[in-house]
């Protein structure tokens, strides 16, 4: 089951990344935008859409990554207080009362609206030669079904926690700078007791 949950990680992992180079060109776009509008007097009609598009895409494809890294929100005062196994049947709980239904509700409406967008070939009404919009909605189930995948790894792993005692290993390409912070204090308390 582990290299599965593995290769899950790392398909989050791959569309994460893929997708993060939307913040280059998120970035060119609006470099571009200034130095046209204040340098050149000539703004542009485009980089709006593009922009807000960019960045709806760049914040949902992230999603799934963010859940296997284990970067979302959550009340880690409290968490991280409690012992493995109880964190497993929190989160286990969590996930089949908000998340699941959460996940399958973006999916089926996501869908509607862009099955809705595509028959009307919808483009932007915020600029006069708007951008389609429907691939854009497509990402909405898209994305949706990418963190779902995630997170029902997440769910085999708690799972397996509350059946060891114990959290699985995940793919882990980065970790917090407080959870390093306090691992390097342990040891310096360690070195100083010992």
């Amino acid at each position: 089951m582990q290299p599965i949950l593995i290769g899950i990680d790392k398909l989050s992992a791959f569309i994460g990344k893929l997708f993060a180079w939307l913040i280059l060109a998120l970035t060119l776009s609006i470099c571009y935008e200034v130095f046209a509008r204040y340098l050149f007097r000539a703004p542009t009609t485009w980089v709006f859409d593009a922009s807000y598009m960019m960045y709806g895409t760049l914040f949902m494809m992230a999603g799934a990554y963010t859940l296997s890294r284990g970067g979302h929100v959550r009340a880690d005062f409290a968490y991280r207080l409690q012992t493995p196994r109880r964190q497993a049947m929190l989160d286990l709980i969590l996930y089949v009362i908000f998340f699941i239904p959460a996940m399958i509700g973006l999916i089926i409406f996501g869908w509607d609206f862009f099955v809705i967008s595509y028959g009307q070939n919808e483009q932007s009404s915020v600029s006069p030669d708007g951008p389609l919009v429907w691939p854009f909605k497509f990402i909405i189930p898209f994305a949706a079904a990418v963190v779902l995948l995630q997170g029902v790894a997440e769910i085999v792993r708690c799972w397996i926690c509350i059946r060891d005692g114990d959290w699985p290993q995940k793919l882990n390409d980065v970790e917090e700078m407080e959870v390093l912070a306090l691992e390097q204090a342990r040891r310096a308390q360690e070195r100083a007791a010992g």
